[in-house]
């Protein structure tokens, strides 16, 4: 998934005869035209499917008449860096590898942020590895914060799902989020928690998430940067219903939600709304008044760093369970980001978690653990990585978007090795993960692994060659 769209004119995306290497590009935002050929994949109803054959007559056309042919387009570079780090011709992982690429489209303004584009993106990839008959890495630099980020989402599930599709793995980022100070989370006892949110200056609206469990009830109290207070009690509300209150010149849209069939958590959501052109900045307080308490375990989720301005934060974030959705799927491979030129972790890279539990045995440590759940599942080259740019050039960026297709463009290489040449046919889906999992290498400043900014540690090929020779 390029989410962005390619530059396909890049010698980047050519063989050696000058003919592209991309199969096919569905560009999710095109209009459909019948009468000039111009149709969606069979089977979809949006956008356009542009064919290899497509591509190949813009191209002998020249950029200027080719692109109105084939009018992709990348606006932002993102998609282009991302496919060349993952198969660019001259500099990418897997230099030789076959190309599909789709451009995701755009949401409407009332939907969640491109993940119905993205689960069709998803499903067209698997299934047309499965019509050729070959295996695929399906990259996905993309991500968001809406959800309870315990794999239990629709998207998240999906993901799940597509990975049993065909021969496949499904490579994610875990996001950019590592320190933008928009999750924190803690436990409740029997007292009153509060919790301050900085708002800078000139928002024009924020979200703000708060899961937990069904069994935990209490009430919020929510006090503007004025002093204005509000008092939600949601021990009353027996039924999912949202609340309105206005704090001087911000409404509040209170949402209680009921626990969905495919996940127990329950949500509570607050939209901050302007009566005029921006939200009160300031300081926020929210206090959790515990009604009845079971667990006490609460999570705040705030809009991607994207989304909000820099200011914008919890005064006290909590780092962990920052990765976005959907790597927080558990047969995908999460990837973060680690700066080669330090040997040290990103910081800006989402952490994940490591779930431990205790299968009652003792030994003579006096006691034994068996690690349940890991993500990320490893980190990657994530820091000023040297990427091609639409016509042309070269630029260097920094993100997990840029360390996900170097482990890619590694797993089509294993997949090509194990797969194609007949070495080992069941290379994909798990095992293929299990086997990049094994060769990684830990970094110099962390000495315990898993954990939950690297995973298992570093990619490495060689090593995860090493163990399914």
């Amino acid at each position: 998934m390029t989410g962005e769209g390619i530059d396909y004119f890049l010698p980047e995306f050519r063989d050696a005869d000058g003919q592209t290497r991309i199969l096919a590009i569905w560009d999710q935002t095109g209009q459909p035209d019948e009468e000039q050929g111009r149709l969606p994949p069979a089977g979809y109803r949006e956008g356009v499917l542009y064919t290899r054959e497509m591509i190949n007559e813009a191209l002998a056309l020249g950029r200027e008449s080719g692109q109105r042919l084939v009018p992709v387009f990348d606006l932002s570079g993102h998609g282009t860096a991302v496919a060349g780090v993952a198969a660019g011709t001259g500099m990418g992982i897997a230099p030789k590898a076959d190309l599909l690429i789709v451009r995701l489209g755009t949401p409407r303004a009332d939907s969640f942020p491109r993940t119905t584009q993205l689960m069709r993106g998803i499903d067209y990839a698997v299934k047309f590895g499965v019509e050729l008959n070959k295996p695929v890495a399906v990259n996905i630099s993309f991500g968001n914060t809406y959800g309870d980020h315990q794999g239990n989402s629709l998207l998240e599930r999906f993901v799940d799902n597509a990975s049993e599709i065909g021969r496949s793995i499904l490579v994610i980022g875990s996001g950019n989020e590592g320190a933008s100070r928009g999750h924190t989370a803690g436990v409740m006892r029997d007292s009153s928690h509060v919790t301050e949110l900085a708002v800078a200056d000139y928002e024009t609206g924020l979200s703000i998430q708060l899961w937990k469990f069904y069994q935990d009830v209490f009430n919020l109290v929510i006090t503007s940067p004025g002093k204005e207070q509000v008092t939600l009690e949601l021990s009353g509300l027996r039924e999912a219903q949202a609340v309105r209150r206005t704090l001087e010149q911000t409404q509040l849209l209170c949402y209680l939600g009921k626990p969905l069939p495919y996940n127990v958590q329950q949500e509570i959501f607050i939209d901050m709304i302007p009566t005029g052109s921006y939200i009160n900045s300031g300081v926020w307080r929210i206090e959790l008044q515990p009604v009845s308490l079971v667990t006490g375990e609460y999570r705040f989720y705030l809009p991607g760093y994207a989304a909000r301005n820099a200011a914008t934060g919890f005064f006290l974030p909590t780092p962990e369970m920052t990765i976005t959705i959907p790597s927080t799927a558990r047969r995908a491979v999460t990837v973060g980001a680690y700066d080669v030129s330090r040997r040290s972790y990103a910081d800006f890279s989402g952490r994940g978690y490591v779930y431990r539990y205790d299968d009652g045995r003792t030994d003579m440590a006096g006691g034994q653990q068996i690690i349940a759940d890991v993500k990320p599942d490893l980190t990657a080259p994530g820091v000023d990585i040297t990427v091609p740019m639409p016509n042309g050039g070269y630029e260097q960026v920094s993100g997990t978007s840029f360390a996900t297709p170097f482990v890619t463009g590694a797993a089509a290489l294993l997949m090509e090795w194990g797969i194609v040449r007949g070495n080992d046919r069941f290379l994909y889906g798990e095992r293929l993960k299990a086997s990049l999992i094994r060769g990684s290498q830990s970094l110099s400043d962390i000495s315990v692994r898993p954990n939950s900014k690297t995973g298992w540690g570093t990619l490495c090929v060689e090593g995860a060659l090493a163990n399914v020779r």
